[in-house]
């Protein structure tokens, strides 16, 4: 027998949800999965928020996006931000569930390829140090870097920095949290020269107003960046 049977013996694969057993480590059961609300069909151009109709035509946006001017180009999210894509984006966030990273890559994987080109970097959105020093890593940077490992892209670290702290978004209006993060996010001094006319897909956890997303977006372009793309593990949506 072989050191893999032996170690699925002794150590079977479980769900990343809940921990049942799977047949693939890393993944999630069928209870979880359809509990999981994973993103399809037609989807807003620009956050990646589903809409009514079939995929396949014309690009279109949602509400909020035709409302709000959206600073980068195109933007893709793997499922919604409730149910069980809420827990596990709350574990990997808050939970140091880093085992999560490699299976919301995949997922991420999945619904990137409208925002790559063959050039793209990927960049994460940064942490404040002070939220570093509390969560000891960026969950958006653990997920832009596998996301990168994935597609075979440049992932380039370290290029954006928040150079302020920022209020906890929860409960602010849409408004407020523009204001919040208002020049919040700004461009690292190797970052002209590592992204100066180069297509870059950011990445974050979740999306919420796109406040953070907006500031991370203009920060890039202020670099030199050729265009800039954005994807996110998760999507908040008015009806979620």
């Amino acid at each position: 027998m072989g050191m893999q049977s032996l170690l699925r013996l002794a150590y079977p694969p479980q769900c990343v949800g809940c921990g049942a057993l799977v047949e693939e480590a890393f993944s999630l059961c069928g209870p979880c999965w359809r509990e999981t609300p994973f993103i399809t069909g037609l989807v807003c151009d620009a956050c990646g928020v589903p809409l009514p109709g079939e995929a396949g035509g014309a690009a279109v946006l949602c509400d909020d996006c035709m409302r709000i001017e959206r600073p980068w180009a195109r933007g893709r999210t793997a499922m919604l931000y409730r149910d069980n894509g809420r827990r596990m984006v709350l574990a990997l966030k808050h939970g140091d569930r880093l085992d999560l990273v490699r299976p919301a890559s995949r997922w991420l994987e999945g619904v990137a390829d409208p925002c790559i080109e063959t050039e793209t970097v990927i960049v994460p959105v940064p942490a404040h140090y002070s939220r570093l020093v509390k969560r000891r890593y960026n969950q958006a940077a653990m997920l832009a870097q596998a996301l990168a490992a994935r597609t075979r892209h440049p992932y380039m670290p370290g290029l954006l920095r928040r150079v302020r702290g920022t209020r906890v978004q929860d409960g602010m209006s849409v408004d407020a949290r523009f204001a919040n993060l208002s020049g919040a996010i700004q461009p690292a001094p190797a970052a002209s020269e590592r992204l100066a006319g180069r297509p870059v897909l950011l990445v974050d956890d979740v999306m919420t107003s796109g406040a953070t997303l907006s500031s991370a977006t203009e920060a890039t372009y202020a670099a030199g960046a050729q265009s800039v793309c954005v994807v996110a593990l998760a999507r908040v949506a008015k009806d979620a």
